[in-house]
């Protein structure tokens, strides 16, 4: 483990923990060598463990012999860039949570066949652009029993920094890809879409009749508008969460916990 010391923001090997964009660590046009970045020795080990390739670490000075051990000890022989926390929060533009990153390679994306195969309870996010519900969106999905998820293309990256912060690495766990066609190819996969909608022909979340779908995807909208209403109209069901005292509607990621706990298998 080469422990480097540094002492600028130019130091060369750490660009890819501060200049680098989000759509540059993905490396759009050559995926195979995209990269994203994991935060927190919690986090970082959950991806360990399930094999993604981790190919440098910034860690604050006092975390190398203490939170951070562990982690570099697995990492091999990769370079552990260390400094300050001043310096590495003027470097990265923000406090390292537990005072660790670790750049990670990206994995090869799966096909939507790849993913859904042998799922029952699968998540369709439409257009999700916040980082933290995203995050929030995987974990629930994870503690809740969703066999995979599916994102649309105006959908956050799963893989961005926050994203993974805030899902506590379960991004790593639930299967995901992106979803290139419209709603309607699922059906070719066998699922009926739950549309998770407030309007005057839905029905609610606890009808049993949707206990009784084989297999069902759950489909939730933005933060801002919901779901459009191609999304809605293309539905097999239409679905809403009760609400009282006024309230119109929930955050979609408090919605998506209610969601996958009331429809799970």
């Amino acid at each position: 483990m080469p422990v480097i010391e540094i002492s600028s923001l130019t130091h060369p090997g750490v660009e890819i923990f501060s200049t680098l964009t989000e759509a540059q660590l993905r490396n759009r046009l050559e995926p195979d060598k995209g990269l994203f970045i994991a935060e927190s020795p919690k986090v970082i080990k959950v991806a360990l463990d399930v094999g993604y390739e981790p190919l440098a670490l910034l860690c604050e000075h006092k975390h190398i012999y203490g939170d951070a051990a562990e982690i570099i000890e697995r990492c091999g022989d990769i370079p552990v860039y260390t400094s300050g926390r001043e310096l590495l929060a003027e470097l990265t533009g923000y406090v390292l949570t537990r005072g660790v990153l670790c750049a990670m390679r990206r994995p090869v994306p799966k096909s939507m066949e790849d993913v859904c195969r042998g799922a029952r309870r699968i998540v369709v996010i439409d257009g999700v652009v916040d980082t933290t519900n995203i995050g929030a969106i995987f974990r629930s999905a994870a503690a809740l029993g969703m066999d995979a998820v599916l994102l649309t293309r105006n959908s956050c990256d799963p893989l961005n920094r926050r994203a993974v912060r805030v899902s506590m690495g379960t991004v790593f766990l639930v299967p995901w890809t992106w979803m290139d066609g419209p709603l309607d190819t699922l059906g070719e996969l066998g699922f009926r879409t739950a549309a998770m909608a407030l309007t005057d022909n839905s029905i609610s979340i606890d009808n049993p009749v949707l206990k009784t779908e084989p297999r069902l995807a759950i489909v939730m909208g933005t933060e801002g508008d919901g779901l459009s209403h191609e999304a809605i109209a293309g539905a097999d069901y239409v679905v809403r969460i009760p609400m009282a005292h006024g309230v119109d509607s929930l955050n979609v990621a408090a919605a998506a916990a209610v969601a996958f706990w009331q429809l799970r298998v």
